[in-house]
C-alpha cells in the first residue's frame, strides 16, 4: 500500500513497457463503507486499483495491491494527475464519493460533495475518455411509489420529486449523469439500497443501531423497515455494472425487504441480546426533538430523525431484476449478512 498526494502521484514514472489494455480502476470515496469494499473486491481481479481519500482520511483496505491518492471530488484539479495516469490502459472509475444525510434540510456541503463533486467527475472521465464511469447513486434517488408498487429504474430523475436534502442531491447528480451519457460519455449508475455488512467504521447509521442494540443501549426500535443489500454484494454490483452495464441505463442494487425489528432479532441472535420493543412511528415523531437535543449536547449523530421515520414507514419495495438479468447481480441471504456484520462488530 502506498499513499500518494498528487505531486507525488505526477512524479510516478513506468518500469518497463506497459500491456496494451490493462485495466485500471480509480474508486472514489475509498474509506468509506462502500469504497473500501469495493477495494477489497478488486484486489485480485489482476487490474491495478487506485483509492481516492480525502486528506487526513486513513485506508480502511491495507494491501500493497492498492495505491491510495489524497484528493477532493470538490476540487477537480487535486485530481487530474490521478486520471492522468491512466494512459494506455482501460480506465474504469466507480464513484462512491459522497455524503450521506438523513436531516430533513439540505447540510452544509451536500449539493457541493453530492452534485457540486459528480459534475466534476463527469468533466474529467469525457477529458481524460474513460472506459466507463460507475455512479453509485442510491434508491432514495428514485420517486417514492404508494405502497404496494414496485419501484424501478425510472428514465429521467428530479429533486422537485424526491423528499429530503439527500435525495434531491442524489436526484440531480443521477440526471447529470444520465445527460453526460445522452452526450456520448460511457456511463451507468447504479442504485444500492440500505447498506449493511461487515467493514464499516461507524459511519452507517443503520450499523451505529446495531452496535447499540449489542452493547445494550437500544431500549427499542421503531415499527416500520426497508431493503437492505450486503455490503459485499452491492460492492460486486459495482463492478458488474463496470464490467456488463449499458451506457445510459440505471441498475437498482437491492437486497431483503425487513422489519427492524425482524433486523434486531438476527442480530440477537448472534449476540446473545433479546428483542426490543417497536414502537408506533407516530410516537418516535414526538420524540425526534429530545432525541436531536440529546444527541447534539453528547456530540454524537441520532439514530432516528423525522426523515428516517418517512423512509422507513414508506414504500421500500424496489425490483432487481433488471440488475440480474444484464448485470448477473446475485444476493446473499439476510442472515450472513446480519452474522457476517455482527461477528465483524463483536472482533472490532
Amino acid at each position: 500500500m502506498s499513499i500518494r498526494g498528487r505531486e507525488g502521484l505526477c512524479g510516478m514514472k513506468a518500469n518497463g513497457k506497459q500491456e496494451a489494455a490493462i485495466k485500471r480502476y480509480i474508486v472514489t470515496g475509498a474509506a468509506g463503507h462502500l469504497g473500501s469494499t469495493i477495494l477489497r473486491e478488486l484486489i485480485d481481479s489482476g487490474s491495478e486499483v487506485y483509492g481516492l481519500l480525502l486528506p487526513g482520511e486513513i485506508p480502511i483496505v491495507n494491501s500493497p495491491k492498492v495505491t491510495y491518492f489524497t484528493g477532493d471530488v470538490c476540487d477537480s484539479d487535486s485530481l487530474r494527475c490521478l486520471f492522468e495516469q491512466g494512459e494506455g490502459r482501460e480506465l474504469y472509475v466507480i464513484h462512491t464519493a459522497a455524503l450521506i444525510s438523513i436531516a430533513k434540510e439540505m447540510p452544509p456541503n451536500l449539493h457541493d460533495v453530492n452534485v457540486g463533486g459528480v459534475r466534476n467527475i463527469l468533466r474529467l472521465c469525457s477529458e481524460y475518455k474513460v472506459r466507463r464511469l460507475v455512479h453509485v447513486s442510491s434508491v432514495h434517488a428514485i420517486p417514492e411509489l404508494p405502497k404496494g408498487q414496485i419501484m424501478r429504474e425510472p428514465d429521467s430523475f428530479s429533486a422537485e420529486r424526491v423528499n429530503g436534502g439527500y435525495a434531491k442531491t442524489k436526484a440531480e447528480a443521477a440526471q447529470a449523469v444520465l445527460d453526460a451519457a445522452a452526450d456520448g460519455l460511457d456511463a451507468v449508475i447504479v442504485f444500492p439500497s440500505g447498506i449493511l455488512g461487515p467493514y464499516d467504521e461507524g459511519r452507517n447509521h443503520l450499523i451505529q443501531m446495531t452496535g447499540e442494540f449489542m452493547k445494550g443501549k437500544l431500549p427499542a426500535c421503531v415499527k416500520g423497515g426497508y431493503d437492505f443489500v450486503d455490503v459485499r454484494d452491492a460492492a460486486h454490483g459495482c463492478i458488474l455494472a463496470a464490467e456488463y452495464g449499458v451506457r445510459g441505463q440505471g441498475y437498482i442494487l437491492s437486497g431483503t425487504a425487513v422489519s427492524l425489528k425482524e433486523l434486531l432479532s438476527l442480530a440477537g441472535k448472534y449476540c446473545g441480546r433479546r428483542q426490543v420493543p417497536a414502537l408506533p412511528v407516530s410516537i418516535a415523531k414526538l420524540a425526534v426533538p429530545f432525541i436531536g437535543a440529546y444527541s447534539h449536547v453528547r456530540g454524537s449523530r441520532p439514530l432516528y430523525t423525522s426523515y428516517t421515520l418517512s423512509t422507513v414507514s414508506g414504500n421500500s419495495s424496489f425490483s432487481n431484476e433488471k440488475a440480474k438479468r444484464e448485470l448477473h447481480y446475485t444476493v446473499r441471504s439476510l442472515e450472513e449478512t446480519v452474522r457476517d456484520m455482527v461477528e465483524w462488530m463483536k472482533e472490532e
